[in-house]
C-alpha cells in the first residue's frame, strides 16, 4: 500500500479548520457532496470519478496525480476539479469512504461469528479482498501500531478512556522525539470519527481471539491493520492479484495464530 502524508495531512487541516470552498456550478461543499440532486449525467461523472480515484490512489498511492484521475475516468481534469475543488479533499472523500468500508465489515464479522478466531480471519479476508486496506489514511496505521499491550476496544478490559487518548502514551516515552508526531495524530483521530470507530472495532475482535488464546499475545491492532494494507497487491491481472492476495493472506494468518506451549 502507498499512502501519502502530506495529502493527508492537508484534507484533514482543510477539515480540522473548516474552510468550505466551493467548486463551480454551485457545489457548496469542500468534500464533494452537494445540498442539490445532480443531474443524470453529472452523478455518472462523479460515479466515475471516485471509482477512477480509488483506482489510481490504490495503485499509485495517494501521490498520483489527479490527471491520472480524470485520464482514468474519462472525463477532463476540469471536471474533476469542478466537484473536488483540490486534490486534499478528494483524498479525503476517498480514505473516509474506505475506513468506514472496513468498520462496517469488522462490525459484520463481530455480530455475525461466534467463534473468535472465525471472526478475525472473516474481518481480514473480506477486507482484503475489497482492497481497502490499500486506501487507509496513514494516521490510522500509525495511532493502530500502538503496541504488542494495546487494548484499544471500547470493552477491552484495562481500557483508559477514549482510542485518541490511550494509544500516544502506549507508543512514546514522555519527552521522546516523536511527542510531536504523536500527539499530531491523535488529534487527527479524535477529529476523526471514522477512524476511532475503526480502531475500536477492529480493538474488539483483537481482544476477543486474544482472550480465547487463539492469537499471539504480541499482536496489535496495527498489526491487524497492516495485514489487510499489505495483503492486497496491486497486480494488472485480477485473477492474478486474487490469487496472491489468497495466498499471502493464509500465510499471514498462521503467522497471527497462537501455538501451544
Amino acid at each position: 500500500m502507498h499512502v501519502q502524508d502530506t495529502h493527508w495531512a492537508s484534507a484533514a487541516a482543510i477539515a480540522a479548520g473548516g474552510k468550505a470552498m466551493t467548486a463551480a456550478g454551485g457545489n457548496g461543499r469542500a468534500d464533494g457532496a452537494r445540498t442539490t440532486p445532480l443531474r443524470v449525467d453529472a452523478q455518472r461523472n462523479l460515479e466515475h470519478v471516485l471509482r477512477a480515484a480509488r483506482e489510481v490512489f490504490g495503485e499509485l498511492g495517494y501521490g498520483a496525480p489527479m490527471e491520472d484521475v480524470a485520464r482514468r475516468a474519462r472525463v477532463g481534469v476540469g471536471t474533476v476539479y469542478r466537484r473536488f475543488p483540490s486534490k486534499d479533499v478528494l483524498v479525503r472523500r476517498i480514505a473516509e469512504e474506505e475506513t468506514a468500508r472496513l468498520t462496517e465489515q469488522a462490525r459484520a464479522a463481530l455480530g455475525q461469528e461466534d467463534e473468535p478466531w472465525s471472526a478475525l480471519s472473516r474481518f481480514l479476508r473480506t477486507s482484503v479482498a475489497s482492497g481497502a486496506g490499500r486506501l487507509l489514511p496513514p494516521h490510522v496505521l500509525r495511532v493502530g501500531s500502538a503496541g504488542p499491550a494495546e487494548s484499544v476496544g471500547a470493552g477491552s478490559a484495562g481500557s483508559a478512556g477514549p482510542v485518541e487518548a490511550r494509544v500516544p502514551q502506549q507508543r512514546v516515552q514522555p519527552g521522546g522525539p516523536e511527542l510531536r508526531l504523536v500527539a499530531e495524530e491523535a488529534a487527527v483521530v479524535a477529529d476523526d470519527a471514522g477512524a476511532g470507530a475503526l480502531l475500536d472495532v477492529v480493538g474488539q475482535l483483537v481482544d476477543r481471539a486474544r482472550a480465547a488464546g487463539e492469537l499471539r499475545t504480541d499482536v496489535s491492532v496495527g498489526d491487524v491493520l497492516l495485514v489487510i494494507a499489505t495483503a492486497a497487491p496491486s497486480l494488472p491481472d485480477a485473477a492474478q492479484q486474487a490469487a496472491a492476495s489468497a495466498r499471502l493472506l493464509d500465510i499471514l494468518l498462521e503467522g497471527l495464530r497462537s501455538r501451544p506451549a
